[in-house]
């Protein structure tokens, strides 16, 4: 009796982590493309303490311990409630682990699994620290979304197999056929480690015609510096300014990506629909495919309007919530 109710609460648990997840990633998008990721200069309070100065007084005070930044209320709210969220993330998954323990030989449970989830929250806090003690260097805020995402993937994988138990290695019975929807995962993460090195090199708007750029199929482009990972925010590794040619390089390799990205999933999507059991999970992933390939496009038309790019953020990370999902389902539990 007591561990069945133990187990029902690490359910709960793994459910409102992945939910949780998936509104640090919508939120950490909103801080981002609203600029307020350096609302705070200083980890992990803001202006010294654990909220943010609002009064005449306390604002008085954040200007003399930081005289190198003006006090932003609305930019400094935007970021503490980015990391009250994710401090609440950390704390379910702490929980996860604490609770896995307790039931590690119950079946499904995994220490191992819990454990690779609570370095990766870990890590996480780090890149957010850095984010900020490297003044937004797009090195480690892409790395911050795509650990954001892999946590949201953990979590939803997590939480579909002690929700949901249709769960067969028999669905697809070739293992070659079972790797075309593993692979899909790494193509989803080449794409989102696209957008999120496009939007933190700010070159989302490095050319706004679509299906060209610049008037042109071919525009030019500087590769080898868009693609210097460790350098700072507008400069390439040599501390020149970064290039409009750079910028569009930049741009246009995500605008490839979401070309291929587009083509092999309504390719493995058609076949997936022969299988019954994952075929409404294939219909939303096409849904919100082409719904991505819309909203992408009209980000560049309409010059990037904020709640149009955080709805392309937060339909990337749906995406992985489905992708993840049927994935588990054509994994019988052990």
């Amino acid at each position: 009796m007591f561990e069945n109710s133990t187990y029902n609460i690490f359910k709960r648990l793994a459910l409102i982590g992945a939910v949780l997840a998936l509104c640090v990633v919508v939120l950490g998008a909103y801080v981002r493309l609203t600029d307020a990721g350096l609302g705070c200069p200083d980890w992990p309070g803001c202006f010294g303490t654990m909220t943010v100065p609002e009064s005449e007084t306390a604002i008085a005070n954040a200007q003399q311990h930081f005289p190198e930044q003006a006090v932003q209320v609305g930019k400094a709210w935007r970021e503490m409630a980015h990391r009250y969220l994710a401090g609440t993330l950390g704390l379910v998954v702490l929980a996860l682990f604490a609770f896995s323990i307790k039931l590690r030989k119950h079946a499904g449970v995994s220490v191992t699994f819990t454990t690779t989830l609570l370095l990766l929250i870990t890590f996480q806090a780090l890149l957010g620290m850095w984010t900020v003690t490297m003044l937004l260097k797009p090195a480690v805020v892409t790395s911050h979304l795509i650990g954001g995402m892999s946590t949201l993937a953990l979590l939803t994988w997590l939480a579909h197999r002690h929700w949901w138990g249709h769960c067969s290695d028999t669905i697809i019975n070739y293992p070659h056929q079972k790797r075309y929807i593993r692979i899909a995962l790494l193509v989803l993460f080449a794409q989102i480690f696209l957008g999120g090195w496009t939007s933190t090199n700010y070159a989302a708007l490095a050319c706004t015609d679509f299906p060209t750029c610049h008037g042109s199929l071919w525009p030019d482009m500087n590769f080898k510096d868009a693609f210097t990972f460790m350098r700072p925010l507008g400069e390439h590794a040599n501390g020149s300014a970064i290039t409009l040619e750079s910028i569009t390089a930049i741009q246009w390799v995500h605008r490839i990506g979401a070309v291929v990205t587009l083509i092999y999933f309504l390719l493995l999507s058609l076949y997936m629909m022969k299988f019954w059991q994952l075929r409404t999970n294939t219909l939303l992933l096409m849904t919100l495919l082409l719904t991505q390939v819309g909203l992408g496009i009209s980000n560049l038309v309409l010059h990037l309007p904020l709640m149009l790019a955080v709805a392309h953020n937060m339909v990337a990370a749906l995406l992985v919530i489905v992708l993840v999902t049927i994935n588990s389902k054509i994994t019988g539990k052990k």
